[in-house]
């Protein structure tokens, strides 16, 4: 048990040693001032947008596994996804909360090839999405460049070029991801979850949301540092930095992430410290707004079958076929 902790610490060394750093290169005096600052009313507004970011990721959740019929109340839904954020945010890897939540949905009414699926799937349509979102991003800035006419400015090309290695590297690494769990055996839950005539639509409309949520809760955690930066200045670079998160190197994409906002930052003109503030204080947020999934844990014992409160199962009930239920009670 004790090796077990003592990997885990280890795997947070890495993301530590980065941002200290980072610090380190950056002065850490600006960035205390900044945190111990934030505006109460912006960090409102993040937690609540995460909020409803986890509701909509819920939602998307319960509707793949309906397509590949299986039955998950909206309720447990949720707490599951909270409880999964929370593993995700304290846990190494950035995927044991989701191979939690697959596992716990797994139990005596599904079988846990079929729970693992769906999880698979519901996360790569919103992979793809965030994906797309990045490289829109990239041709945005380039082709705002190439307009602009600054094209012979030598220290804005060395930024775009920066800014696009950093966006394709984390675009890489998605979709070697991508390819290694999208396999061929999948094809057929492919077309019935993400590309059928009824999915496609919702899976798309869905995880444009979860996407445009992650990108609000950005911009109000520059807000909330106080950076005043028009939002067409910012919104091209928030993908690029959160798809850097997937880089699984350390936990929940600390030090990758305020890596990736010091050089994407640094490489436009606006200042490595202030993208670093940003990326910090976004961290802190997502970290506070998964706290009830902490609750979750608390609530009931980790088990096969999904969310059990100790007094038991509210779900079980309706999960039980009529012949077991008039059984039971004769």
């Amino acid at each position: 048990m004790k090796s077990r902790w003592g990997r885990a610490g280890l795997r947070w060394l890495p993301g530590l040693l980065v941002l200290v750093g980072i610090l380190y290169w950056l002065g850490g005096a600006g960035l205390g001032d900044r945190l111990r600052n934030l505006s109460p009313g912006w960090v409102l507004v993040a937690l609540l947008l995460s909020v409803l970011q986890v509701v909509i990721s819920a939602w998307r959740w319960r509707f793949t596994a309906a397509r590949l019929g299986m039955r998950l109340p909206f309720r447990r839904a949720l707490a599951e996804y909270y409880l999964a954020g929370f593993l995700n945010q304290v846990l190494p890897g950035g995927v044991v909360g989701d191979v939690t939540r697959a596992w716990r949905h797994a139990g005596r009414d599904v079988r846990a090839g079929r729970a693992f699926r769906a999880v698979i799937l519901e996360r790569a349509s919103g992979q793809v999405i965030m994906t797309g979102v990045a490289l829109a991003s990239l041709v945005l800035m380039v082709s705002t460049m190439v307009g602009g006419g600054s094209a012979a400015d030598g220290e804005i090309l060395r930024g775009w070029l920066v800014t696009g290695a950093v966006a394709v590297a984390s675009l890489g690494v998605v979709g070697a991801a991508a390819y290694r769990f999208l396999h061929r055996r999948l094809r057929a839950e492919i077309r019935r979850a993400l590309l059928g005539r009824r999915a496609l639509p919702v899976q798309m409309v869905t995880s444009a949301l979860v996407v445009a949520s992650y990108l609000a809760v950005y911009l109000a955690s520059a807000r909330a540092v106080g950076v005043e930066t028009p939002v067409s200045v910012l919104l091209p670079l928030v993908a690029p930095v959160l798809v850097a998160m997937l880089i699984p190197l350390t936990v929940a994409g600390w030090g990758v992430r305020e890596g990736a906002a010091a050089l994407v930052w640094a490489a436009v003109g606006l200042g490595a410290a202030e993208g670093v503030a940003i990326s910090v204080a976004y961290g802190l947020l997502v970290l506070v707004s998964t706290l009830p999934g902490g609750l979750v844990l608390l609530w009931g014992p980790v088990s096969p079958g999904g969310w059990k409160p100790r007094t038991g199962d509210p779900d079980r009930r309706a999960r039980r076929s009529p012949g077991e239920r008039s059984g039971s009670e004769a």
